[in-house]
């Protein structure tokens, strides 16, 4: 590799290395990046949501596991490739376990100062990660001589066109195509004349100003109680049994809503879609949950208002006992469901279609929620009379479902009583 090459690639720039968790208002900022008939290939997600330059290990991993997890992961990269900037630090976290590696590419900087000794250390992390499947990307600093290893892991490189001068494009684009197979990116393009440029070096794709601008998404996120997150937790340390975690789980609505729409968001890579809690424990494991659950804790803020929660939970649980006395007992954890999520957006502050945007549920749960018809509707209609006291509808409703005062009584005063069972650990 040249002299004059290598002196005209700018040193990345150091990340942050300073201390202290992410904070999280839900605001994401995506980029566009395009192919050379500017449709979408993929985005490079930004954290706006923190005040501090650069960014962190801690808000590495927030900005991931929100940008797949939220409520609003579709709307903001859909099916797209998700780039995302990551310290070195954050490559060795936990919370890598839970991304399906086909889903995103971790953006590499390089080490400020070269030392050998962190590059070859840094080398065999990213071995690691490329072993896993993860694409890995890297800008052009990475084409110094110190970081030769490093190049046969790329699966695309970003050359900056503020780094340097139009007349060392096409050396460094030979350079990339000599020394790798990556793919490469023409990044921060905002002229015509420079998308000429790479354009006629048959650069594939291109990041920058004059094809789009980042553009700021707000997620509306709904956060569990960090007491009952912290139960969570505890039972799965413990081994415990996968019916007293989903016991945990079905308490809270909050909680078993994450579990869902994370399960079956697209960072998680599963092409089936999972509607039972119980399934879900199973799927994910109990190391997966437990990282699911630690991460969930470090971004949590409190959750919504108590008393929608209690009264979530109750209607599930009502639901789900009065499904027992007329269904079959697979169709009981769709009622519990019908009941926990029917509050969703009260909990979300929005409207209930765009809430169950961002969860998989069975056709008859959605349309009990969204239609009020179908098989668990008259449920949801009676639970509602139980909670008003509505004696038309409670009446008219019971009749038509067959079921005496007595057993809708009973399992109101059971569901009570099992809502109250929620005291997480001190």
């Amino acid at each position: 590799m040249t002299s004059e090459i290598s002196s005209s690639i700018e040193a990345a720039p150091r990340p942050d290395q300073g201390e202290g968790g992410p904070t999280l208002s839900g605001m994401i900022a995506r980029q566009a990046i395009v192919d050379h008939r500017r449709a979408v290939f993929g985005y490079e997600l930004f954290d706006r949501s923190t005040q501090v330059q650069g960014h962190t290990a801690a808000s590495d991993a927030a900005l991931l596991f929100n940008a797949l997890a939220g409520a609003d992961a579709e709307m903001l990269v859909g099916r797209k490739t998700v780039f995302i900037n990551c310290t070195h630090e954050s490559l060795a976290g936990a919370h890598l376990e839970l991304i399906h590696p086909e889903k995103v590419v971790l953006e590499i900087p390089t080490l400020p100062g070269d030392p050998p000794e962190q590059i070859a250390a840094g080398g065999q992390v990213l071995q690691e990660l490329h072993e896993r499947g993860f694409r890995l990307a890297f800008n052009q600093s990475v084409l110094k001589k110190a970081y030769l290893s490093w190049l046969p892991l790329a699966a695309f490189i970003k050359l900056e066109m503020s780094a340097f001068r139009p007349e060392m494009a096409e050396p460094l684009v030979q350079l990339v195509r000599k020394h790798t197979s990556a793919q490469i990116i023409a990044e921060k393009v905002e002229t015509d004349e420079q998308h000429r440029l790479m354009a006629g070096l048959d650069v594939p794709l291109f990041q920058g100003y004059w094809f789009a601008k980042p553009t700021l998404v707000q997620s509306k996120t709904v956060r569990p109680a960090q007491a009952t997150i912290v139960q969570l937790i505890d039972l799965v340390r413990r081994q415990s049994e996968i019916a007293e975690i989903e016991d945990v789980l079905k308490r809270d609505p909050t909680l078993s809503f994450n579990l869902l729409r994370f399960i079956n968001s697209s960072g998680f890579g599963l092409n089936v879609e999972i509607t039972s809690f119980r399934h879900a424990v199973m799927i994910l494991g109990m190391k997966k949950l437990f990282r699911w659950a630690a991460l969930l804790l470090t971004t949590s803020s409190g959750g919504s208002p108590p008393a929608l929660g209690s009264t979530a939970v109750v209607r599930g649980r009502l639901m789900e006992l009065l499904a027992a006395e007329l269904m079959p007992a697979e169709e009981c954890d769709n009622a519990f469901v019908v009941g926990v999520f029917s509050l969703l957006d009260s909990m979300l502050g929005m409207p209930m279609d765009r809430a169950l945007e961002s969860i998989a549920l069975p056709q008859p749960v959605q349309d009990a929620l969204l239609r009020r018809t179908g098989v668990y509707a008259p449920l949801l209609t009676l639970t509602e009379a139980c909670e008003s006291g509505d004696e038309r509808v409670f009446a008219d409703t019971a009749n038509a479902l067959a079921l005496s005062n007595h057993q809708i009584n009973w399992a109101h005063l059971n569901a009570l009583i099992w809502a109250e069972k929620t005291e997480a650990p001190g």
